[in-house]
């Protein structure tokens, strides 16, 4: 076994090597950049190498600079993880060249299995079953063009030197042909610096099957069964089991025997995955071989009881495989799902950031990347952190995971948590109907049902609960300003005014009891309960869903079902953002001197609706909007600090 590695990454998957390594009693050196300076991998490790400032290219893809690093530090070998340099034939080749050992397969393996066409060729030559088409690959528009004549619409346009489902195109008609492929260079070009693309039969509503294979020095090959990666948005995966729902099993045993034998047919080493596309109709088509451990690899460890990073370093260091295929046993039903800093709501864009509160859930299989008070990158992969639920069937792993997605709380980062939990409740994933397009077709399933209402109530909450006493406009400086609740026969405890963004909501307060308030907001009435900690970290539920908040820099921070949003008390909002949305406010501090209107009176845009006097100087505040007046905040004589609510018109009625 190796005295002392390098682990060429960061991330989860870096503390998920480190995690094997302490196991072993191997030693392990941690790279980073000056942005993970701090970072959760670099915990424990004999020694930390700095490798630049921040830019992947300057840093974790710089093979050059970490193979330095590996010799500096007195490394036996380097284990690249997955993403940056784990496929890249020539690191792994210069790895061995300077008298390290690389943790994965062969240069010449990774090299060749990492062209498309090239590896559909290999494959087709041991007999595993391949997708018509995919015969050579080109730039050359004409020659492609060809090549979708040939194979048939629909067709898929892949990069050959791509991975990971990036720069594909489904070509569905001749009319989009030329665009098409014109743009499926261009895209090609600029990702992979490779504008070559393969032309493949478009297998509609495909599963996503992959095998788990292992390989040693000997020549021998294992498999560790299968995993679904069917559900997956944009061709990227988000959620992964073992085994395979609903797969026939004489169709599972041909597909492990074909990835099995294509690995034979190359002389396999160390870890891999051969990953296929089952169509309806439950034929089974070579995709590709990933030369490398897999994001979902821990789905596997969970149903065979092994470790594949142990695996990856005995193999690596000359050693036979730990067990042969007859000893290897699959027990139960994994699934895992994927949290990344990225935006539901924004098309998921990455969503970088400062991690504020963490709490992860008990009872599953957490692999983190992060901590409180660390920080997501904008330089890398989005992707923050990884649940596992392991049970004695799969109804009882999705529940087991769906109660620790609403047990996970990360603040200060905008997640996909909620999206997760979303997918988790759908009935056609329940049922293990999904493939490789269902979240993309139903996407509208996904969406959050009133997500900033519901915020908007547990935020209300805030603002008037038990601080001070418990009355409506009591404020307790800890836990940020409360606004001035605006009484009414259909709010007998006030009204609060929130924003989200550059919208206004109004939270009526209908009734308190032991179990917390009734809050209505835009039309629909949520039982919100909820209460603090020592820390100030508020904690709760709105109807079923979970809740957490707290305050800071002005705004109170909530995730709601998963869901994260910022809400600003009204006063905080400048005169003018209120104004411009219906609301009479304050436009400065003083005292309120007259109010000339009730509720109920219907008011015109510029009528005036109450006078503040501050300084000895009376200012007029007047309707932003025509409408009826919904309630009044403050009687004459009463203080009023700028930016207050004052009037609330219903520009509606």
């Amino acid at each position: 076994m190796f005295r002392r590695i390098l682990i060429a990454n960061r991330g989860e998957i870096a503390c998920r090597i480190a995690r094997t390594c302490r196991a072993l009693r191997v030693e392990y050196v941690a790279i980073y950049t000056d942005v993970d300076a701090g970072a959760l991998h670099l915990h424990d490790a004999v020694t930390a190498v700095r490798i630049g400032a921040g830019p992947a290219a300057q840093s974790y893809l710089d093979g050059a600079l970490i193979i330095a690093a590996a010799l500096e530090t007195g490394c036996d070998a380097v284990h690249p993880g997955y993403g940056f340099l784990s496929e890249n034939s020539r690191f792994a080749a210069d790895v061995i060249a300077a008298g390290l050992t690389f943790i994965g397969p062969k240069p010449e393996t990774i090299a060749a299995l990492g062209d498309k066409a090239r590896a559909k060729s290999l494959m087709q030559a041991a007999g595993v079953p391949v997708v018509p088409g995919g015969e050579g690959a080109s730039d050359e528009p004409a020659v492609i063009q060809e090549m979708v004549r040939r194979v048939g619409l629909p067709a898929l346009l892949k990069p050959s030197a791509g991975g990971g489902g990036k720069g594909m195109r489904v070509v569905a008609s001749h009319a989009e042909l030329d665009e098409a492929v014109a743009s499926a260079i261009r895209i090609a070009r600029s990702s992979f610096g490779d504008g070559r693309l393969i032309v493949e039969r478009y297998i509609e509503q495909p599963r996503h099957i992959e095998v788990q294979v292992f390989g040693d020095l000997n020549g021998d090959v294992v498999h560790l069964f299968e995993r679904e990666c069917s559900l997956q948005r944009r061709h990227q995966k988000v959620v992964e089991e073992a085994p395979a729902p609903n797969l026939p099993a004489a169709v599972r045993h041909r597909l492990i025997d074909a990835a099995v034998r294509g690995a034979r047919s190359v002389g396999y080493l160390n870890a891999g995955t051969f990953e296929f596309i089952v169509g309806r109709d439950l034929q089974f088509y070579f995709l590709e071989v990933n030369t490398r451990l897999q994001v979902e690899h821990p789905v596997t460890e969970c149903v065979t009881g092994l470790d594949l990073v142990e695996w990856q370093l005995r193999v690596a260091a000359g050693e036979p495989l730990p067990l042969q295929q007859d000893m290897i046993r699959c027990n139960g039903h994994a699934v895992e799902c994927r949290i990344y800093a990225e935006d539901p709501a924004r098309d998921f864009m990455p969503a970088p950031g400062t991690v504020g509160v963490v709490r992860w859930p008990a009872g599953v299989r957490v692999e983190a990347g992060i901590s409180c008070g660390g920080s997501v990158p904008s330089f890398y992969d989005p992707m923050v952190a990884k649940l596992v639920a392991h049970a004695p069937d799969r109804v009882g792993a999705l529940a087991k995971l769906s109660v620790a997605l609403s047990e996970t709380l990360l603040l200060g980062l905008t997640t996909n948590i909620g999206y997760l939990r979303r997918v988790l409740a759908d009935p056609g994933v329940k049922m293990a109907q999904a493939h490789t397009r269902y979240l993309d077709e139903h996407s509208t399933r996904f969406v959050p049902a009133a997500g900033e209402a519901r915020a908007a109530a547990c935020a209300a909450v805030l603002g008037v609960a038990p601080n001070a006493g418990g009355h409506p406009w009591a404020v307790d400086e800890n836990q940020g300003p409360a606004d001035r609740a605006c009484l009414d026969p259909q709010a007998p405890l006030g009204r609060v005014h929130l924003w989200i963004g550059e919208t206004r909501w109004q939270c009526a307060l209908q009734a308190r009891s032991a179990c917390g308030f009734v809050v209505a907001v835009g039309g629909t009435a949520w039982q919100v309960q909820g209460a603090p900690d020592p820390s100030r970290l508020w904690t709760g539920s709105v109807g079923s869903a979970p809740w957490s908040a707290q305050w800071g820099d002005g705004v109170w921070e909530l995730q709601v079902d998963g869901d994260r949003f910022a809400l600003q008390p009204a006063r905080s909002r400048a005169f003018a953002s209120a104004a411009a949305a219906g609301a009479a406010v304050a436009p400065m501090s003083g005292t309120v001197a007259a109010v000339a209107v009730a509720v109920g009176d219907r008011v015109r845009q510029g009528d005036s609706v109450a006078v503040v006097e501050a300084m000895k100087m009376e200012h007029n505040v007047v309707a932003a909007v025509d409408g009826t007046v919904r309630a009044v905040a403050f009687r004459v004589g009463e203080p009023v600090k700028a930016g207050e609510l004052i009037v609330d018109i219903d520009a509606s009625q």
